[in-house]
């Protein structure tokens, strides 16, 4: 590159899909699924402005079914849903989570499988800190990637539930999908 050329800015391919559990906001760069956001609202057009604004890139939103980047995400979270996934295999873009967050998000996503549930101290002390749980919920808060990156799977160390940024109701049913808990009545 010579010195009158700008770095290229990363391409974003965001879309909104049904699933299960709501409409999903899913973003992906060439690096990989870098988002999922619980309740989208499709109708919204701003909807990937944030997210555009904190990568510095360029979006563009598909014509439905037109998906180069985000095809395979939204293939695998279909199966997914539908019961016949259970581990995705996508490449991700972790670049809206850095530091402790980041090494408790890989930890989650690479030991805890599909129906099975983590305790936040004991993913604490997964990652050789064994006093932050609190920390580990924060993590889970902050996590860009829901589903993919199963946070659901946290759960309190006494056997509740815990909190879920996609709401309580949400958590449930992920994990009632997994037969981790009985199938909700309602």
């Amino acid at each position: 590159m010579d010195s009158t050329e700008r770095p290229r800015e990363p391409h974003l391919e965001w879309t909104v899909v049904a699933s299960d559990i709501g409409p999903l906001f899913l973003a992906a760069t060439e690096e990989g699924l870098v988002r999922v956001e619980f309740h989208a609202d499709a109708d919204r057009p701003d909807l990937a402005g944030p997210l555009v604004s904190r990568l510095g890139a360029d979006a563009w939103r598909p014509d439905p079914g037109g998906e180069v980047l985000l095809a395979e995400p939204i293939r695998q979270l279909a199966a997914y849903f539908a019961g016949s996934l259970r581990r995705f295999e996508l490449p991700l873009d972790w670049r809206l989570s850095a530091g402790f967050n980041r090494l408790v998000l890989r930890e989650l996503a690479d030991s805890v499988p599909y129906g099975t549930v983590v305790g936040y101290g004991e993913l604490a002390a997964r990652v050789g800190q064994p006093g932050a749980a609190q920390a580990v919920g924060a993590a889970m808060g902050s996590n860009p990637l829901p589903v993919v990156v199963p946070c659901h799977r946290v759960v309190e160390n006494d056997g509740g539930i815990g909190g879920f940024g996609g709401g309580v109701e949400t958590k449930r049913a992920l994990l009632a999908l997994e037969g981790v808990l009985p199938q909700p009545l309602f």
